[in-house]
């Protein structure tokens, strides 16, 4: 992997940009991040192109663990772009958040199930997705999601997705959370939803047919989140 610093302006925050020069992830690969932002910090950490999982051979999944340390005052919005899988791809991702108290963090994850417009439809996969947020040491908040078999079949199920091929699932920890859970409400729709978990933590779900209409309502809300635009690797 690599990981880029473009330029940004003065007193802007820090921005990283991470590469996978492997071009993407198969079964048996393991991809491991580790992100800190110290008191009063301000960090931005996105993808240079959309992650790909292609086919696994069989063995284990493909494993990807983002940890993520946020000190007192600091801030970190972790925003890469789409994950996009294969017919026949497996992975398994876990989030770890730690965070001081005073602290704010965006976390973004966007997946695709196979891209719409090059014909492709998946009939086997496995998809596994854990986030634990913990505030100073004690966990505040978790979310695990599962795909195992047909996902376009699961996919389709009323309960689920009503037929969506892609989703995002967003978590914003900040003390002005809750004031932030109306205007998302309104800016997503009948598209997904927005939740309270606590006070001072929201987590949204946001459902859609492609890559492009998911993007089309996820982009306003991660900047009206973020307070600025996205990184410019999303709009190049």
């Amino acid at each position: 992997m690599k990981a880029l610093f473009p330029r940004v302006p003065p007193r802007a925050p820090l921005e990283a940009v991470f590469l996978n020069t492997s071009g993407g992830l198969t079964g048996g690969d393991k991809m491991r991040i580790a992100a800190e932002a110290r008191e009063g910090a301000h960090l931005t950490v996105s993808s240079q192109a959309a992650e790909r999982v292609y086919r696994a051979p069989p063995g284990p999944d493909a494993e990807v663990d983002v940890t993520l340390k946020i000190g007192a005052g600091s801030r970190i919005d972790w925003l890469p772009q789409e994950t996009i899988i294969f017919d026949g791809g497996a992975v398994s991702r876990r989030m770890t958040i730690d965070i001081a108290d005073g602290a704010k963090a965006l976390v973004l994850e966007p997946v695709i199930l196979g891209r719409e417009a090059m014909g492709e439809t998946l009939r086997e996969a496995r998809f596994r997705d854990r986030w634990t947020l913990r505030r100073e040491g004690r966990v505040v908040f978790a979310d695990a999601l599962r795909l195992d078999g047909d996902p376009t079949a699961l996919m389709r199920r009323p309960g689920i997705a009503g037929g969506a091929r892609a989703w995002a699932s967003i978590l914003f920890a900040a003390a002005d959370a809750e004031a932030r859970v109306q205007p998302l409400r309104d800016l997503i729709g009948r598209a997904g939803g927005v939740s309270l978990i606590r006070d001072n933590i929201l987590f949204a779900r946001i459902l859609a047919p492609d890559g492009y209409d998911l993007r089309r309502v996820l982009i306003p809300v991660v900047e009206r989140l973020s307070g600025a635009a996205l990184p410019k690797v999303w709009r190049l």
